[in-house]
């Protein structure tokens, strides 16, 4: 990509489009692009922030596809009816999708550090980006979550860090199996549940991927990942554990706060700005990276004390009344269970808000969500769960929420099923006395953050 080229990204608002098109751009390419989001009159700041950065928007109506020469770059979930597809068709315009796109890039770097597994990809690839840029080595960063380091009043989307150094930090995905595209010098990999696909699926995928690496950093505390471990040569192994001393990484004396989390590892002290213990095994995976790559283990762990965590990942939005209301992006049994667990090392009820990102994941995930809500859920909490996110398609919708509301109440569990969200807010509002905690999970929406917003407005009036 060394020649200056014109792309054009169709979805560019999406969380992996946008950080790609603003690495794209720093690449000194030209990037236009356009939304249908954005033609709906929705997340004007978001497009806002584009502007300002110099890239051009279009209506998705195709009029931003003008020439031959320029490249549509799409995501998996544009359509080969949209306009955009249509005219560059029309045009003799290229087409790459999005993960093509960056692994072209990724696998270009000196250094590429891959971030794969189900859960904490994009904590984990935020920890690496901020101790690399801490230590002043200048990387690039592709993060599908916005890095509140990173973030402020002139970058309020930092999904994305453009570095002239030799490290190129990503998170890759599984679910789409583009995770196939990427070479790593170093891959990381959190742990194999489900979520997208089948279990057999995932451990074909993440084989090949831990293949292909010159490094492969594991969890051991996981059971998919140690038996990865175990089939592997162990000369390419970085190992990290709360559990088993053997490790390469062996953290131990966890303790958890609030807001916080800290662990030793020898004699290093770590300490985080972010909470539970699922972040200090994220913190161990971005250590066992950074040392891979020859980074000291005492300063990566100094630099990382000062890592403030992402957007929507278990972010205190405020408190009112009492009452704390928390965003976050569990969308999975792994990631649900995680926040159910750091939350309930501390009193207080928790009010659950679980607005489901598909049909198609529910479908899949079912028992498993039923089961980690029965489980994680105290006596007195209670779920309540809106239709799921639904932006048209085919996909089957045999299983809905009510369908998970009833399996969490037969165990025992108090949920309720309130299709409109509008109306969920108001009952976490009317429900909600001093000492709880709201805390609303999500993934794939945006306005997500606005309505756990709304609900502390409410609150607070």
């Amino acid at each position: 990509m060394s020649e200056a080229k014109s792309y054009f990204f169709c979805g560019i608002g999406g969380s992996g489009m946008l950080p790609l098109a603003l690495i794209v751009q720093g690449r000194g390419h030209e990037v236009k692009g356009s939304d249908r989001t954005l033609d709906q009159g929705r997340l004007a700041p978001k497009f806002e922030y584009l502007r300002a950065r110099g890239i051009e928007l279009f209506p998705q109506d195709g009029s931003g596809l003008t020439r031959a020469d320029q490249i549509l770059v799409t995501s998996a979930a544009i359509e080969e009816t949209v306009r955009d597809v249509v005219k560059a068709k029309e045009r003799g315009a290229a087409r790459v999708n999005r993960p093509e796109l960056l692994a072209e890039l990724f696998n270009a770097a000196e250094t590429g550090i891959a971030v794969g597994g189900t859960s904490g990809k994009s904590t984990v690839t935020g920890m690496i980006g901020w101790i690399l840029h801490a230590l002043g080595r200048d990387p690039t960063v592709m993060n599908g979550a916005v890095m509140k380091n990173f973030a402020g009043a002139d970058a309020p989307f930092a999904s994305a860090l453009v570095g002239a150094g030799p490290d190129f930090v990503s998170e890759v995905d599984e679910s789409d199996g583009s995770i196939a595209l990427y070479a790593p010098r170093v891959a990381v990999l959190n742990n194999v549940t489900l979520d997208h696909k089948s279990l057999d699926e995932l451990r074909h995928l993440f084989r090949d991927f831990a293949a292909r690496a010159e490094t492969v950093v594991l969890n051991l505390d996981d059971d998919e990942t140690r038996l990865l471990a175990a089939a592997l040569r162990p000369d390419k192994l970085r190992t990290y554990s709360f559990a088993d001393p053997s490790a390469d990484l062996f953290g131990s004396a966890v303790e958890e706060a609030p807001f916080a989390v800290s662990f030793r590892i020898d004699n290093v002290p770590v300490r985080l700005q972010v909470p539970g213990r699922h972040n200090a095994e994220n913190a161990l995976a971005a250590l066992a990276a950074c040392e891979a790559i020859g980074v000291p283990l005492a300063e990566a762990a100094g630099a990382l004390a000062g890592f403030t965590g992402l957007r929507r990942r278990f972010e205190l939005v405020g408190e009112a009344g009492g009452v704390s209301v928390i965003d976050d992006f569990g969308h999975n049994p792994d990631k649900i269970a995680a926040t159910l667990r750091t939350l309930h090392a501390f009193p207080g009820r928790l009010l659950l808000f679980f607005q489901p990102h598909g049909y198609g994941p529910l479908q899949t995930m079912k028992d498993a969500l039923i089961e980690t809500f029965a489980r994680g859920m105290a006596p007195d909490d209670v779920l309540i769960m809106p239709d799921p996110v639904y932006y048209g398609g085919t996909t089957s919708r045999e299983v809905g929420s009510g369908d998970i509301v009833d399996g969490v109440v037969a165990a025992g569990r108090k949920a309720e099923h309130i299709p409109e969200r509008a109306q969920c807010g108001q009952r976490l509002a009317g429900l909600a006395r001093p000492g709880d905690r709201i805390v609303v999970m999500g993934a794939r929406d945006d306005t997500l953050t606005q309505f756990a917003e709304d609900i502390l407005e409410r609150l607070t009036r």
